[in-house]
């Protein structure tokens, strides 16, 4: 490819001049023109860079091609050994600086990195362009054999920079995609540290020098520590030692933190941007303050992760010192108060956001709830919680012990009492009682009014929230719509009263079902009891609109009582406004398929004789297209619920003998032709929130929505289960999973569903439960997991994290302690637990106790020696030594060292036996020999302890030594 590094060539000017020399009479017109051309030509002086066409190219053309500079076609603009960008169609070139405006970086393509130079998409070099980015050999060496990992990582980062990815080469290491408009595009801070997990690697620092960078540095810790501009500090150090801005165009990586220095731009360009505001730096802000979060119960609840939004311009302010906010005590002011900090010194590139236990979240943005006109100091670190624990609180944000036992303990208690199938493993060493709920279709109903109590309860608790309620009363008609489509009948049994439904009147005509029933009448009566369920779910909706309407237009009143299937008030109203022909059709509304069929020909007989509508009240003929129904002419210009809508299908459009599946399927029909209302979750739907709420009608409908989908497939397993049980689709809460997890585990019990990719379902409810400090009962859940082979030791490395991070928490209750027990789970892991717990908060008796307990024979040695049995000599209880000692003695070549560490003790207490036994039972010179000899060895074995132990031996420590030595 022909290129020109530089502006115009130095042969083409020699050129020039030599034909100046010939004819200086003809060429003097044409030096004004060429002049005049160049003008036009773009500017690119950055070594290493390239353009297509070349400036001389481009040149030449605008000479014949008048304009031409305004109208390229294809403008790349490259970098060798980097990557190149091609602008798609006919690009404006005229005067552009490229060297200001396109940065090429190792992996990664910077084009108007300065916002406010930044023109509008489709102007200048902002518009759409193919990008080509070239890999270096060291990641490809280290991918070999590993390609389609690669290439789903750089499909992964194209997709999350908005842009589009067209291929990868793996042999020129050329990654190529398409751009809409520029700012930074390519690896982020971790991609690369993602692809290839090398600490120590280091790279080329010529790679990494790009020729131009617009970045301009924050405030240094030596200038801001002297009170001086470290901006006016750095132009004089350029202006006055112009050699160093060779050396710090080197940008190196290094090996310990892998951070990149970016390179200082000329003093020139320096002085003559000095206002323009900064660019966002990959490198975290100075250390403003170390903020302390409010804790208290109106701290806001929610999930708030916050990273920097590359691109973005900076505020310009005043550079000075980094003074400490000395309101809240810090690792720094706590002993250097009023000092100068630089955050690059105290935290470095490692922080970003980070969680802490029981939902802390510890972040630099803005605190969750804040107003929108905060001011975002991404050096400022707040330590906020995420509230896990909505649920159980009221109105007033405060947790309630009543709601804490009815919303989460008592669920639990009862999924406890129903059967379950025990599956014993083995995984590794270890052996759990993997649980599993069993129960069938036909004691789901038991099942499901259980759990409708157990709400039920929950309402009676005073001081909800009318959120909380709406949620609780959407938790009782999910349970009441499982039972109805998915529980069997027994063979005897009695109906319940279900409405004046035309369908459910046969139902209360029949008190009991013989034992005989049709079967082929068990999907009528389904249908019946969803009819009853559907008038029920959307009682509120119905109830609302009729109090906002306007008591003088009854036949408004009517049509909205026909929505909700209320046929007897909708009859009542009618005949007592005199209305006696319209009672009677509506008395015959959503029966026989014959009296629709004569409303809807009476209509288009009006139609055909050329009838005057507008004679007929506009409410009367929409009752009239409902009774005839045509239920899209009936909502025309009227918006309804989904519910309403699928209710208004069953009992007036298809026939009353149409079963619950066909039903379904005709809404899903609708629906995906976009001539049905979505289903939206009862929480939108009602719009009673006072949150924002950002539903994304692609993922999350309604769960009963779900559970219709499920009645009407024969499979078991479906592709949104995910989406079913999310949290979004039943509660407003996206923390709140307690309830969907006993609905999800019902559903598996009697043979709904059978899935084992829900562990966001499972952990995120494990997750509440832990924030609420019900440690044994997180256990519980997680025993339920389904045994997977690709992650065989998930149940061994969830339960043993959390025993250990929250081992403060269920040891400090005796009921939590037993239940653990209870559930299979050895006692070798809560005294390990215990151990670690005890010997962080120095509490090394019982540190040592525990590892015992737990047979941990090397780690117990050790503090044993190290911080206990000096201190018991010290108190003369030898007695306890020397029953620790021996009870670890069994084990002693399971322990390195026992010789020099506990051995001694055994051996001084032996040899003080000895020597102070019976002198007569041996001549006066073999015992004379023998106590020397053992003497000696045991002040060698003193000796050599003290070499091996060295310095984690204290001072007491080595005085027991002298003590025993003096002794003997």
């Amino acid at each position: 490819m022909e290129c020109d590094v530089g502006g115009v060539s130095d042969s083409f000017v020699l050129h020039t001049c030599k034909r100046r020399r010939v004819c200086k009479a003809c060429i003097a017109p044409s030096v004004d023109i060429m002049t005049e051309t160049e003008a036009f030509l773009p500017v690119l002086k950055s070594s290493g860079y390239y353009t297509k066409p070349s400036l001389k190219e481009l040149l030449a053309r605008e000479l014949v091609e008048p304009g031409y500079c305004g109208r390229v076609s294809d403008f790349t603009v490259g970098r060798f050994g980097y990557g190149y960008v091609r602008y798609l169609n006919e690009t404006d070139v005229r005067g552009l600086h490229i060297n200001e405006i396109v940065n090429f970086r190792r992996h990664e393509i910077v084009v108007y990195s300065d916002e406010n130079d930044k023109p509008a998409v489709g102007q200048g070099l902002n518009k759409a362009a193919e990008v080509v980015l070239v890999l270096d050999s060291e990641i490809l060496k280290s991918m070999e054999g590993k390609e389609d990992v690669l290439v789903n990582k750089l499909k992964q980062i194209t997709e999350r920079q908005e842009a589009q990815f067209i291929s990868f080469d793996l042999v020129t290491g050329k990654w190529k995609f398409l751009v809409e408009h520029f700012s930074r595009f390519g690896f982020g801070d971790d991609d690369e540290e993602d692809i290839v997990m090398d600490d120590a690697e280091v790279y080329d620092v010529e790679k990494e020098s790009p020729s131009n960078t617009n970045e301009v540095e924050l405030s240094h810790s030596l200038p801001s520590h002297l009170r001086l501009d470290p901006v006016k500090m750095r132009e004089m150090r350029l202006l006055m030692f112009p050699g160093d801005e060779e050396v710090e165009d080197l940008s190196h990586k290094s090996s310990s933190d892998k951070q990149y220095v970016r390179p200082l731009q000329s003093s020139a360009h320096v002085i003559n941007h000095r206002f323009t505001p900064p660019v966002t730096r990959k490198t975290p802000f100075p250390l403003l303050e170390y903020k302390h979060g409010n804790f208290d119960s109106n701290s806001p609840g929610g999930i708030l992760m916050v990273q920097q939004h590359k691109g973005v311009p900076l505020r310009t302010v005043k550079s000075q010192g980094f003074n400490l906010d000395l309101k809240h005590e810090t690792p720094v002011s706590g002993n250097y108060a009023h000092n100068i900090v630089d955050a690059g010194l105290f935290m470095g590139k490692s922080f970003r956001v980070g969680w802490g236990p029981n939902g802390i979240l510890v972040h630099s943005g803005a605190p969750v709830g804040s107003s929108g006109d905060h001011r975002l100091l991404s050096s400022v670190i707040n330590l906020e919680k995420v509230a896990f624990d909505n649920v159980v609180r009221d109105e007033n944000k405060k947790v309630s012990e009543e709601l804490l036992e009815h919303a989460l303990v008592s669920p639990l208690k009862f999924h406890k009492g129903i059967n379950h199938v025990m599956k014993e493993v083995e995984i590794g060493p270890c052996r759990l009682k993997l649980q599993k709920l069993e129960a069938n279709r036909t004691v789901l109903s038991e099942i499901s009014h259980q759990y409708c109590d157990l709400i039920e309860r929950q309402l009676s608790v005073p001081g909800l929230s009318s959120s909380t309620r709406l949620g609780l009363t959407h938790q009782v008609m999910t349970w009441e719509l499982i039972r109805v489509l998915f529980s069997d009948r027994e063979e005897k049994g009695q109906v319940e009263s279900l409405g004046a439904d035309n369908e459910e009147d046969m139902m209360q005509d029949m008190k009991e079902i013989s034992q005989d029933v049709d079967r082929e009448a068990l999907p009528l009566i389904r249908r019946a009891e969803f009819s009853y369920w559907l008038r029920e779910s959307v009682s509120y909706h119905v109830q609302n609109q009729i109090s906002s309407l306007n008591d003088s237009d009854y036949l408004q009143h009517i049509f909205v009582l026909l929505t909700g299937r209320q046929l007897d008030e909708a009859v009542q109203l009618a005949v007592s406004k005199g209305d006696v022909r319209l009672a009677c059709l509506l008395s015959q509304a959503g029966g026989s398929t014959v009296n629709r069929s004569d409303i809807a020909r009476q209509l288009d007989i009006w139609r055909n004789k050329g009838l005057d509508f507008s004679f007929i009240e506009e409410e009367r003929l929409r009752l009239y297209e409902l009774l005839a129904g045509n239920i899209h002419d009936a909502l025309h210009d009227i918006k309804i619920d989904w519910r309403r809508f699928l209710g208004l299908l069953m009992w007036y459009k298809l026939p009353p003998n149409t079963s619950l599946p066909i039903a379904f399927q005709t809404y899903k029909h609708f629906l995906d032709e976009g001539t049905a209302p979505y289903p939206v979750p009862l929480f939108i739907d009602e719009g009673t929130l006072e949150e924002v709420i950002s539903w994304n009608s692609d993922k999350h409908f309604d769960i009963s929505f779900y559970l219709m989908l499920l009645h009407a497939s024969e499979e078991t397993k479906f592709s949104f289960l995910k989406a079913m049980f999310s949290a979004f689709s039943s509660s407003p809460d996206p923390l709140d999973y307690h309830m969907i997890w006993h609905q999800r585990a019902v559903l598996e019990a009697v043979g709904v569903i059978n899935s084992n990719d829900l562990h966001i379902l499972d952990m995120s409810f494990v997750s509440q439960l832990l924030c609420l400090g019900k440690c044994h009962w997180a256990i519980y859940v997680i025993l339920h997991l389904p045994l997977r082979e690709d992650y065989p030791y998930l149940h061994v490395n969830l339960i043993r994290e959390i025993l250990f991070q929250y081992c403060e928490t269920w040891s400090s209750d005796e009921s939590q302690q037993q239940f653990i027990e209870d559930l299979g789970i050895p006692t070798d892991w809560m005294h390990e637990a215990l151990a670690t717990y005890y010997n962080y908060n120095q509490d090394h008796s019982k540190a040592l106790e525990q590892f015992l307990q737990c047979a941990y024979w090397q780690k117990a040695h050790t503090i044993f020696i190290t911080s206990v049995a000096h201190r018991l000599f010290l108190q003369s209880k030898h007695a306890e030594i020397w029953s620790i000692a021996t009870s670890m003695e069994d084990h002693k070549s399971e322990i390195e060292n026992w010789e020099l560490g506990a051995g001694i003790y055994i051996s001084f207490y032996l040899m003080r036996n000895t020597l102070q036994g019976d002198p007569n039972s041996m001549t006066e010179l073999d015992s004379l020999e023998n106590k020397n000899a053992t003497c000696q060895d045991f002040v060698s074995q003193l000796n050599e302890s003290l070499a091996v132990w060295g310095g984690r031996l204290p001072v007491d420590a080595r005085v027991v030594y002298s003590r025993m030595a003096s002794e003997i």
